[in-house]
């Protein structure tokens, strides 16, 4: 959180001092015409803004008429409120990120890798992987438990068994199965050791 709000207090520096470079280096265009070319692009910029945010309305009416879920129109329409943003900020650095998210040739790879590796990972991570169907349906999550299994009981005194501990034997002719343990516990070799009768000659 904190690079991120350090980026962006860092872009005002970095339009102050473009500006300063190429006011310097060129002779032909002064600090008038620099204000003068900001105040041009963040309007040509406004206008862009209005009209793909009228066109990603129509698109999220549809989608909705469809009964389809209008996630890429609510991305496009955050993007183009974050476009509008830069571009009414004064400067060459802010102008051109608001070029490049409101131009639907660079919006949509925008679109796209923050769908991919920002939205998704964190909508998963809340949901425990039902947002991108990403679920275990069977097996062993984590394959240090399908090989090995938990040997140890827990607090509420069962275990964890793993892939090789236990064998099942389905009937084919009847609906039912047999579950075979290739080992007992060593609880349960201790229970049988003290179940064993004491020796006489032992006393």
């Amino acid at each position: 959180m904190l690079r991120w709000i350090f980026a962006l207090l860092l872009i005002p520096f970095l339009d102050a001092v473009i500006l300063a470079i190429v006011v310097s280096q060129t002779t032909y265009l002064g600090w008038v015409g620099m204000v003068l070319l900001v105040v041009l692009t963040g309007l040509v910029g406004m206008l862009l803004v209005r009209a793909e945010g009228r066109r990603t309305i129509r698109k999220m009416q549809r989608s909705l008429a469809q009964g389809k879920p209008p996630t890429n129109e609510l991305l496009d329409g955050g993007l183009l409120i974050a476009a509008g943003a830069f571009l009414l900020t004064p400067g060459l650095v802010t102008d051109a990120i608001g070029f490049l998210l409101v131009l639907p040739v660079t919006r949509l790879p925008i679109r796209a890798g923050l769908k991919r590796f920002v939205i998704v990972p964190y909508a998963d991570k809340k949901t425990g992987g039902f947002a991108s169907g990403k679920v275990w349906t069977f097996g062993f999550p984590d394959e240090g438990m399908a090989r090995g299994g938990n040997q140890t009981p827990t607090e509420s005194g069962t275990y964890d068994l793993g892939a090789d501990d236990y064998s099942v034997d389905a009937d084919p002719s009847e609906d039912s199965y047999t579950i075979d343990f290739g080992t007992e516990r060593t609880s349960d070799a201790a229970d049988d050791v003290d179940d064993e009768p004491d020796d006489p000659s032992a006393r």
